[in-house]
């Protein structure tokens, strides 16, 4: 027997050591305090095994969180203890140490009044660009440079003010936000009174009285309700989506404890782990002080805690003390966003960027040393009008030399498009809307339309080469049905079964084999009580038929109830065997109540819930009948219940599992174990020990529940049914046709998958099915297996090339690769010399000669593993994932691109995903229309920038050559500035928000046209090259151009001659009409907004340009340009410049459009034209009639040329050309029969 030295037994536990005196450093406590524990001797324990320790067991609670070590040995700050309502612990029990918290103030805002410009400033110029330019600025500034610091100066602000007053806005809805949330007011009990405060006001461990549909202010720990069994029922819908109630459960020391006055004389502490981000686990436990009674320790977990952010539903009031406040809140811990994603585009902005920047470097280098080339003559270098002083002629050369450097550099630092980055951000901003307002995304049935949750990957949409796909709530329905069960090997069916919904007229049973004997019977009824007692169902209270306490019968209770649970899964099941003649009823006061066949009453005291997860895939309960008899019930996967039976039919089961699991249909076996009292209680002090230990408290129950639940006896199997998604399989073979490899990831069984793949188009008939699992392993070595399926994929290859995309080509064989979560890891496991990327290597070879590939039994994080395998190999193709559940979380993390699916597993994978939408159909639409349209959208946008950049600042270059490399600047500062600015952004702007080279109906029908656009195809570095050399291009044509025409030329009426302003001018002049009209002729889709900024753009820099010479406003008059712009339209030959060489630039473009849609079309550009001649066939006839009247009967041929007003409308309003209905029949047309072109088409007699 073991005795402390305050003489208390503690022989009760044997499993206790004793320790060094604490008197040997102090404790450090969670609040930050240290306080010195006198006691000579410690005891520690790594568990409680009784729930009524002795009367000093919270001082060793406090032993167990803290164990006496010196400071630095261990983290102190694990746990936490609350005081309820802030009372000391009786004497005797614990120290007392007062700590500190968080108030309940929630703060999502970035930013306050003060610190907003400095910290906003701070993360802009984090941007290389905007830091870029801060830089040039400032070297305007400082030293004697070509242009005025305004021209580097302005843009600089405007994009930076662009942005601050955009993130300032959306911090002041924030603001605005907290506001609210921090100011409602919030119940709590105040020396058992009832006091109203704002929430942003309560402190941890305030007692508070939450009220029906009220939202809980923090984090509690439900300590009553009103109902007399101590639950209440919450959703969580503001924190994870699921609309389904939740029931969570008082403890039961406290849940009597029904009024203000009971619980203000409640005297507990609580000790709990830190605040941690996960809405699904807790760990913590309640010690409860009694003045006749010893206290008594509980177990706190998930079902306990009522989370900030979740509502009160169906109970009248709740009370609750506060654990975590304010930031601490869970809800509050999962505002932290996910890890950037950077897309494809941007990345390729960025390396041009840099391309661009050498140019700029370069050219900065060639025009310094050619300066000083030039001036080595002395004549050249100081020439009589302008002799330097005795200072400038001892400067150091190095000095004057990187003073020029620098002085070039910022002459032609506008070659780098500051102001892109703003364009970009907008159009990805506003860009977005156009998902979220599309109608044919929205589900009428959930009422719910797709969700945009960054727009920064818009673009990414129409760059996928692999999805990754979920198969359970994202390619089938996740709306169960129950179809049959198998009991002892025989086989029942409901009469009627619809869409997992109770019908009243479904109460009979079909035996589809022959009847059991007696003993089956027994196994049958209690195979139909295990499906009403293991399970997590509620009933809804408002249909719900009080039966009272005792037994009775209710013939019509069977039609009241309706079911509510998070799993679709059990609600079929319960629906299921309710038409079987078994009905689950309610739990009330701890007991479950069902009724029999013959309506009965039966009820059985819920003893333990042995929660399902994802690892174990199983779940059980324990049960004691009104006989007294103890069960344990257990239902899960038939990977999971098989290796755990010891007896009944197995071979009979499994036979009926395997073929439902080939028909698609989900299957669960059902077992149970009998438990003799003394077991049970053996049982009870394994789960109490797990229960109550804060450190690995999950790791130790998966561990006792594996010693519980073994030796069972099979009871027989489940078949539900869950349905193919409405045109899931017309959406995966769309993207199959768009190029795109579409890969399933599910926990399924093999054979269950396999079914739902085939029902969805993903395998075909034809498709030869390759096994990577476990069984084949176990026959042959992994090695053996990955070289035969090696060559078997690979045996066509040296004759033909295959497309590592389609799958569906007719010529060749078509495979398909089956692998399992056991076998993956085998592939993904390090070999014994240490390497792995053999293995690795091998199976990624053998999947991209797979036209498609299924995992299954797939963990969550493997699901992970395979998208970052796919993500990282040598072609870095990009992925997109996309799932409905919790367990699809990991893997949309992952990818490029993440998208949740609105289902009925909750809202994680939404929430975590970068797009949601309603259903696995409408990504066929995101991504072939609106990835399409984003990507070449955007792809223009970029090129297009760079683009005008280099006719912007080429002729600059150029000019240098013809001003002795002076620095010279060609054009006015506020060209310089406006350029970028005003004269050229607002058309690409709108380009890049309305483009639509073809039709979204043409996109839909014709997938392949997804193709033309892989792999980055408009980004390319010979397409940016392409635009880099037009640019250089059209420079040259612009200098030399307006050089040449006027070179010692008098062209004015008077025999003046341009001066350098007017010659920079007339560049500039030919430079903005050129790439603004080289943007409309890129344009397919014209709609009057397009009109009006393009041709407005060009009205705006002419109206700017008289403004800013003085013309309209002489109070405005500007020394330099003072009437240069009028002075130069007023000639003629300048005019004659324009046109002319305006039309030079843009002719190599047009010649080249129409070279290539000659010899090489894209399946894009075969399109339009046959769009295009389609039109003008049969809508130029019709015009043609009407001018000239009633023709004599004759055919009519499609005119090229003849009609312009037609082909005029083509490229104005590309999607509403139709102003004449096709003809459907022969509609008259003065007494003659017209075809129209080469379809055919023909318009009838006139009456």
């Amino acid at each position: 027997m073991v005795t402390s030295r305050t003489g208390r037994d503690v022989g009760a536990f044997p499993d206790l050591r004793f320790e060094r005196p604490w008197s040997c450093c102090p404790v450090t406590c969670p609040g930050g305090l240290a306080a010195e524990v006198a006691s000579s001797a410690s005891v520690t324990g790594s568990s409680f095994v009784s729930s009524r320790p002795t009367r000093w067991a919270p001082r060793r609670t406090l032993t167990l969180l803290f164990p006496p070590q010196c400071a630095g040995e261990e983290n102190w700050v694990d746990s936490r203890t609350i005081y309820v309502g802030h009372k000391e612990p009786p004497p005797g029990a614990e120290a007392y140490i007062p700590q500190r918290y968080p108030d309940n103030r929630i703060v999502s805002s970035k930013y306050t009044f003060w610190n907003f410009i400095p910290k906003n400033l701070f993360e802009q110029f984090r941007r290389i660009a905007n830091f870029y330019f801060l830089i040039i600025f400032l070297v305007q500034l400082i030293i004697d440079t070509p242009t005025s610091p305004v021209t580097s100066g302005l843009p600089l602000f405007f994009v930076i003010t662009v942005t601050a007053i955009k993130q300032g806005y959306e911090d002041w809805l924030r603001h605005k936000a907290d506001n609210a949330m921090n100011q409602c007011p919030v119940h709590f009990i105040q020396h058992g009174k009832l006091v109203r405060k704002q929430s942003r006001k309560l402190r941890v461990g305030d007692i508070v009285m939450v009220k029906e549909d009220e939202t809980f202010p923090c984090d509690l720990i439900f300590l009553s309700s009103n109902r007399a069994d101590g639950t209440c029922h919450v959703t969580t819908a503001s924190l994870d989506g699921e609309s389904s109630h939740k029931t969570h459960y008082a403890v039961p020391d406290t849940k009597g404890f029904h009024t203000e006055e009971d619980v203000d004389r409640l005297h507990a502490t609580i000790e709990c782990e830190q605040p941690q981000p996960d809405l699904y686990k807790f760990v913590g436990r309640i010690n409860v002080y009694s003045e006749q009674q010893d206290p008594v320790v509980r177990p706190l977990g998930a079902e306990n805690v009522l989370l900030r952010g979740a509502t009160l539903k169906n109970t009248e009031k709740i009370f609750g003390v506060a654990i975590y406040t304010g930031m601490e809140t869970k809800m509050a811990l999962n505002y932290q966003s996910k890890s950037q994603k950077r897309s494809a585009v941007e990345k390729s902005m960025n390396a041009f960027l840099i391309v661009y920047l050498c140019i700029l470097i370069s050219k900065a280098l060639v025009n310094t040393v050619l300066k000083y080339v030039w001036q080595s003559e002395p004549f050249r270098d100081e020439p009589w009008y302008n002799q330097k002083t005795e200072a400038e002629r001892q400067r150091s050369l190095f000095l004057r030399a990187f003073t020029d450097f620098l002085a070039f550099m910022v002459l032609f630092n506008y070659i780098i498009p500051v102001s892109m980055y703003v364009t970009v951000e907008m159009q990805k901003f506003l860009g977005s809307y156009f998902i979220t307002w599309d109608e044919d995304m929205f589900d009428e049935e959930m009422g719910e339309g797709p969700l945009v949750n960054t727009s920064d990957l818009n673009e990414e949409l129409g760059q996928v080469e692999y999805i990754f796909t979920d198969k359970t709530g994202t390619l089938t329905e996740n709306n169960m049905a129950f179809r049959e069960c198998c009991i002892e090997g025989h086989v029942y069916v409901p009469h009627v079964v619809c869409n997992g919904q109770v019908l009243p007229d479904a109460a009979g049973i079909d035996m589809i084999d022959s009847s059991p004997g007696v003993s089956g019977k027994e196994r049958e009824e209690l195979f139909f009580r295990a499906l009403c007692l293991c399970h997590t169902v509620q009933v809804k209270e408002d249909d719900h038929v009080d039966l009272g306490d005792g037994p009775g019968k209710s013939p019509d209770s069977a039609k009241s109830c309706v079911y509510i649970s998070s799993s679709p899964d059990e609600v079929a099941l319960v629906e299921g065997v309710q038409r079987l003649g078994f009905t689950y009823l309610r739990l009330k006061d701890n007991f479950m109540e069902i009724l029999n066949r013959d309506n009965d009453l039966e009820r059985f005291e819920l003893l333990e819930v042995l929660s399902f997860d994802s690892v174990r895939r199983r779940m059980s309960v324990i049960v004691k009948s009104a006989a007294g008899e103890i069960y344990l019930f257990c239902k899960g996967a038939d990977s999971s219940i098989f290796p755990r039976v010891i007896e009944g039919k197995v071979d009979q089961i499994r036979s009926r599992v395997e073929r439902n699991a080939v028909e698609g249909l989900r299957t669960l076996c059902v077992a149970y174990k009998q438990l003799l009292p003394e077991e049970y209680q053996g049982v009870c002090a394994l789960l109490q020990a797990a229960k109550v230990a804060l450190q690995d408290r999950e790791k130790k129950l998966a561990e006792a529940y594996e010693q519980i639940e073994k030796d069972l006896v099979l009871l027989g199997a489940t078949a539900v049914e869950d349905r193919l998604q409405e045109k899931a399989a017309d959406t995966i073979e769309a993207l199959q046709k768009a190029g795109i490899k579409v890969w399933v990831l599910t926990g399924d069984k093999m054979e269950t998958a396999a079914a739902t793949c085939y029902a969805c188009k993903l395998f075909r008939r034809g498709t030869q099915l390759l096994e990577l699992t476990t069984k084949r392993i176990e026959e042959q070595s992994l090695h053996d297996v990955l070289f035969e399926l090696s060559k078997t994929v690979l045996r066509c290859s040296g004759s033909l090339t295959r497309d590592t995309f389609s799958g569906l080509s007719t010529d060749m064989h078509d495979y398909g690769l089956i692998i399992d979560g056991a076998t993956l890891s085998l592939v993904m496991k390090p070999r014994e010399d240490g390497s792995s990327s053999n293995y690795r290597e091998l199976f990624l070879e053998i999947c991209r000669n797979c036209s498609a590939v299924l995992c299954c039994r797939m963990a969550p994080l493997q699901k992970a593993q395979i998208v970052k395998l796919i993500k990282f190999s040598k072609e870095h193709p990009i992925t997109l994932a996309i799932g409905d559940g919790a367990n699809d979380v990991s893997m949309i993390l992952e990818a490029h691109v993440g998208i949740g699916v609105i289902g009925k597993e909750g809202r994680q994978a939404a929430r975590n995903s970068d797009y949601a939408i309603p259903k696995f159909k409408h990504l066929k639409k995101m991504l072939l229309v609106h990835g399409h349209f984003y990507y070449i959208r955007i792809a223009e946008l970029v090129q297009y920038f760079f683009y005008k950049n280099v006719c912007f600042i080429f002729p600059q270059f150029l000019y240098q050559f013809f001003c002795g490399f002076s620095q010279q600047t060609l054009y006015d500062t506020a060209y310089l500035t406006l350029y970028n600015i005003s004269f050229t952004s607002l058309p690409i702007l709108l380009y890049s928000l309305m483009e639509q080279h073809v039709s979204m109906e043409v996109l839909k029908r014709d997938p392949t046209l997804y193709r033309d656009i892989a792999k980055n195809a408009l980004l390319r570095w010979r397409v940016f090259i392409y635009w880099t050399f037009l640019g250089v291009f059209d420079a040259l044509v612009f200098f030399f151009g307006a050089y040449f025409m006027f070179e010692n030329t008098p062209v004015t009426s008077n025999g003046q001659m341009f001066g350098n302003w007017t010659f920079g001018t007339l560049v500039f002049t030919v430079m903005v009409f050129t790439v603004t009209l080289k943007l409309a002729l890129d344009t397919h889709y014209w709609t009057w907004i397009n009109h009006f900024v393009i041709w407005g753009s060009l009205l705006f820099y002419v109206a700017f340009s008289l403004l800013w010479g003085g013309i309209l406003w002489p109070f405005l008059s500007y020394q330099r340009m003072y009437y240069v712009f009028l002075h130069m339209l007023s000639s003629g030959p300048a005019w004659l410049a324009i046109a002319l060489l305006i039309t030079v630039s843009l002719l190599p473009d047009v010649l080249k459009k129409v070279l290539c849609r000659q010899l090489w079309p894209t399946a894009t550009e075969k399109t339009q034209s046959v769009r295009l001649w389609r039109f003008v066939s049969e809508f130029a006839p019709l015009t043609s009639l009407r001018s000239s009247g009633c023709q004599n009967s004759g055919r009519l041929a499609a005119p090229r040329g003849s009609s312009p007003r037609p082909v005029a409308c083509v490229f104005w309003r590309s999607e509403e050309y139709c102003v004449l209905p096709p003809p459907r029949g022969p509609p008259p047309l003065c007494g003659s029969s017209v075809r129209l072109g080469r379809w055919g088409s023909r318009l009838g007699p006139s009456p």
